[in-house]
């Protein structure tokens, strides 16, 4: 059983009465991929790695090697601790995470690829801020994280999940649909609300270019975590509203695979467009140099 659509992915969840996790598990050992087992062991080692980046993120203050970031998790947090803001707790968390993680990736900390490293901080700092603060299990997280796995495999068999083709629509975007499909699933949401999730968050996507300041994976990389990750919550929020995209979520990763197409090579991954040949940027990457 290989599952190439949202649209198959629904009625065979739908048809056999399991979730988006479960019938990714039953296709991998069918397939010969993976056992249930390994599957399971993988995404608690990823799970692990990936609190262990928060962890160490969240009192780091080092900068990277360009010394262009790695101290603006510590602003956001002394910021949120002392002025009153307009986020929930969780939603200051889920800001808060997806940067430690992220500037963890800059400084070369250990940190999962979910599904790019560029777009490292999404998928984790939903998942377990989330978890924190409504005693998920850590059973739970896992199947959301196989969840956002297999959002992450659909997507990739129409567009490879790379800056360099897709744009960064192909890589944060990608992670925030990863992200709400496996927060909706943890609210509770049922497999059409899941995949209406991810429709939502790609649809408000396109075109988002890669642009890297230096081509370094810093700037706008590491502040795009955290706008994403609060866009994955955005389209959770609407999909258990039952708030409907009126384009079905395989149509928009077809709309994103020919955006990619139609997208200058300058704005992907290059620095050579957008961002990265601003005043600012150029001087910057001049400056950089003579060091």
């Amino acid at each position: 059983m290989r599952i190439t659509t949202f649209q198959e992915l629904e009625e065979v969840c739908l048809n056999r009465n399991k979730n988006i996790y479960e019938v990714m598990m039953t296709s991998e050992t069918q397939s010969g991929e993976n056992t249930e087992y390994h599957t399971r062991l993988q995404a608690t080692r990823s799970l692990f790695a990936m609190n262990n980046a928060i962890n160490v993120g969240l009192k780091s203050t080092e900068t990277s090697i360009s010394g262009m970031s790695g101290d603006n998790c510590a602003k956001l947090q002394e910021n949120f601790g002392k002025n009153k803001s307009l986020f929930t707790p969780t939603l200051q968390k889920i800001m808060t995470y997806a940067l430690a993680i992220s500037e963890e990736n800059v400084r070369m900390g250990t940190i999962v690829a979910c599904p790019t490293a560029g777009s490292c901080g999404i998928v984790p700092s939903v998942i377990i801020s989330y978890a924190q603060d409504n005693n998920i299990s850590q059973d739970e997280q896992i199947n959301a994280l196989i969840t956002a796995g297999a959002i992450g495999k659909i997507v990739a068999l129409k567009l490879p999940l790379a800056g360099a083709v897709g744009g960064c629509q192909a890589e944060c975007g990608v992670a925030s649909a990863m992200a709400s499909g496996a927060l909706t699933q943890m609210r509770g949401g049922n497999v059409s609300q899941i995949i209406n999730s991810v429709g939502l968050a790609l649809k408000n996507i396109l075109g988002l270019t890669c642009d890297p300041v230096c081509g370094l994976v810093e700037i706008p990389c590491i502040k795009r975590n955290a706008f994403f990750a609060i866009h994955a919550v955005t389209a959770s929020e609407l999909a258990m509203a039952d708030i409907v995209s009126m384009i079905p979520t395989d149509e928009i990763v077809d709309a994103m695979a020919q955006t990619a197409q139609l997208m200058s090579p300058l704005l992907k991954e290059s620095a050579k467009g957008g961002l990265a040949k601003t005043k600012t940027a150029i001087e910057l990457e001049r400056n950089k140099s003579m060091v």
